[in-house]
């Protein structure tokens, strides 16, 4: 039998929160989050999917990409993210439109589960029914105390790992991330430089890291410096693995950094790297170079793909995105025993817009 659902329309929606205190990591500080949503109607049903970025990630789904998909098969997703790759070649794919991409291919996505009256993991085929989470925050702007108080929070809720940002005061990390460790106890401890440091720097951090028992470190260089990363792979404390891709936007990036061995994981974030469709390829390139996968941020958005994807190691449960995910949206998963499991008798990824509680951060 031929299904068929030509897209109607296709709706927008900027969201600007501030942040519930000053937030800084290696390289930059923030004080609010944009959330760019993109809702498609096709069939009698609603695909909802959005993605953290520039509210011109907006004006592009409005000027560009909304009128390619109008009219479309709503369907037919693969050929859909074609057309729309195809149309910002000359705009500048990676970046902000792959951002505005990733928010319309979830979107179809939700849609597609939605026609068919399943839920999007039941629609992909699960490996799992749940998923562990690692809880993700420590900025460099906070103080030992609340860096503290954060990260035993969360093992307290049964995250098996909590992760801190460090480069900023370089000078400092090593008594944070000891401050840290003594909080936490036997927790797993991950760090995230954000690129901040020089290649030897990172080296000769990464011994003092291990012996605080750090078992992952994430951009210790930048992660445009693949030959940086492979060195830091190579040459930091067996018991550390060093992790990047959260700036990936195509799968020829992800295909690029693994075949240049740079990571011991590798982080891809759907909501740059063209939505779900662009993860299932990530993944994919993953799992032929049997690397691990770990989930960048926007946990509620990544749930059901993570529990498709071979190899998946975690997702990050982000302090910014688990507190906009809950304010904003109905169907957010919560948190219980470190973990998330999806909700199987929801339709699509079951995330809706909580339009009211929205309107007053509106962009």
């Amino acid at each position: 039998m031929t299904r068929e659902a030509a897209i109607a329309r296709v709706r927008t929606g900027a969201y600007t929160i501030p942040t519930d205190a000053p937030e800084s990591d290696g390289t930059i500080a923030w004080d609010r989050t944009t959330l760019v949503t993109a809702e498609i109607d096709a069939g009698g049903r609603t695909g909802f999917g959005y993605t953290y970025a520039g509210s011109s990630a907006r004006g592009l789904i409005d000027g560009v990409l909304g009128p390619e998909l109008e009219g479309r098969d709503a369907f037919a997703i693969e050929a859909n993210w074609a057309a729309m790759n195809a149309i910002v070649r000359n705009i500048g794919r990676p970046g902000i439109a792959s951002c505005a991409v990733s928010a319309l291919d979830v979107a179809l996505w939700d849609l597609k589960a939605r026609l068919l009256g399943i839920s999007l993991a039941q629609l992909l085929g699960p490996a799992r029914g749940k998923v562990a989470v690692y809880g993700s925050g420590g900025f460099t702007s906070y103080d030992d105390a609340r860096l503290a108080a954060q990260l035993s929070g969360w093992a307290e809720e049964g995250c098996a790992f909590v992760k801190m940002k460090v480069g900023r005061e370089p000078g400092r990390d090593v008594a944070r991330v000891r401050a840290a460790r003594k909080a936490i106890g036997d927790t797993g401890l991950f760090v995230d430089a954000n690129g901040a440091y020089a290649r030897k720097q990172a080296l000769h951090l990464a011994e003092a890291f291990a012996q605080a028992g750090v078992g992952w470190f994430e951009e210790p260089v930048s992660s445009d410096d693949l030959d940086g990363l492979r060195l830091m792979r190579d040459r930091a404390p067996a018991t550390m693995d060093v992790a990047a891709g959260e700036y990936g936007y195509t799968p020829y990036y992800f295909k690029t950094m693994l075949a240049a061995g740079a990571v011991d994981v590798l982080q891809v974030d759907a909501t740059r790297a063209g939505g779900y469709t662009g993860f299932l390829r990530a993944a994919a390139v993953a799992d032929a170079f049997q690397i691990p996968l770990s989930c960048h941020c926007a946990p509620a958005l990544h749930l059901p793909v993570a529990c498709w994807a071979p190899r998946l190691r975690h997702i990050e449960w982000f302090h910014d995105h688990v507190r906009i995910e809950q304010m904003l949206l109905d169907g957010a998963p919560v948190l219980r025993n470190g973990s998330l499991a999806p909700d199987m008798g929801a339709p699509g990824h079951g995330l809706s817009l909580k339009q009211p509680d929205a309107e007053r951060f509106e962009a």
